[in-house]
């Protein structure tokens, strides 16, 4: 669907929740997940619409019908507003077109009592993860829950980090990158540092340990953008190992890329109490670290 704007000034998702049947709701995840463009450019729901901005909408309109599975899930911490779970990698977080069973999101309806409606297809969701990375997840019960722990997530009031095994030895203690990333125009199912359609993305990072041929590093996100930490250690040369998709570097085996989501701080929304955990990596994590640093004895 394309739409040629007749007015100037108000911000997208408004003004498209006027003009089609689709809900603010709809449309604003169409917008993150870039299947809403203007002027074949990615923009964010914030964007100010301007007269004569072609706005070319390709939302999927499939309905998908979420069946609980049972299936084991570690669950860190659980009360009535909320769950911290350790994802394992290679589990995909929620449905999708051509993956619609086996994912983390069949397991929580199976498990909890109660979870989220946010989003069809990702109930309880308030922060994804990768289907090869490995750690820590916020889930939500319902809405409200939800609702304000996606702002605390956007306005950057969740301490994440990450454990990432990257190629090369990465000269400084600490970086900060700070490079725009959106989806990549010549492989949509890739994303890139790009000025074209890219979002403000910033990853903080410090080395723990040196070796011959990879550093250990822990990464603290600053925005949530899809494949960051990956694109963005991609950007700088420093590939995560391991990583099919970005970086030529050898792929060891099929556990995929080196990433482990091993620390969450925040507050918790509703009892205002400060909620703190780690988690340490997977065992196939920890031996291709020890196939490195025995290398490096």
């Amino acid at each position: 669907m394309e739409i040629k704007v007749d007015s100037s000034g108000e911000r997208i998702d408004s003004y498209l929740t006027k003009v089609t049947d689709y809900s603010r709701t709809k449309i604003a995840k169409a917008i993150k997940d870039g299947f809403i463009l203007v002027n074949n450019k990615e923009i964010s729901s914030s964007y100010k619409v301007k007269e004569n901005d072609l706005v070319t909408i390709d939302i999927k309109e499939e309905e998908i019908d979420i069946v609980p599975e049972k299936m084991d899930i570690d669950i860190i911490y659980e009360d009535d507003y909320l769950a911290v779970v350790n994802k394992a990698s290679g589990v995909v977080v929620h449905p999708a077109v051509g993956n619609y069973s086996h994912t983390l999101v069949n397991g929580l309806m199976y498990h909890f009592n109660s979870i989220s409606k946010e989003g069809s297809i990702r109930p309880g969701i308030v922060h994804r993860l990768d289907k090869d990375t490995s750690g820590l997840m916020i889930i939500a019960k319902d809405d409200k829950t939800h609702e304000l722990l996606s702002d605390m997530i956007k306005n950057r009031e969740v301490d994440r980090r990450y454990l990432a095994l990257v190629w090369g030895v990465v000269s400084h203690d600490r970086g900060r990158i700070e490079a725009p990333i959106g989806r990549d125009i010549n492989d949509r199912q890739k994303y890139a540092v790009t000025d074209l359609n890219g979002k403000d993305s910033i990853t903080n990072f410090s080395v723990l340990e040196r070796l011959k041929e990879v550093t250990l590093i822990e990464c603290k996100l600053e925005t949530g953008r899809t494949h960051q930490i990956r694109v963005h250690m991609n950007y700088i040369g420093h590939p995560v190992v391991n990583d099919p998709v970005y970086g030529k570097r050898k792929i060891i085996n099929d556990f995929g890329q080196m990433l482990h989501s091993y620390s969450l701080k925040f507050i918790h929304p509703i009892t205002k109490e400060t909620l703190s955990f780690k988690q340490d990596p997977p065992s196939k994590f920890l031996e291709i670290l020890n196939m490195f640093r025995e290398i490096n004895n």
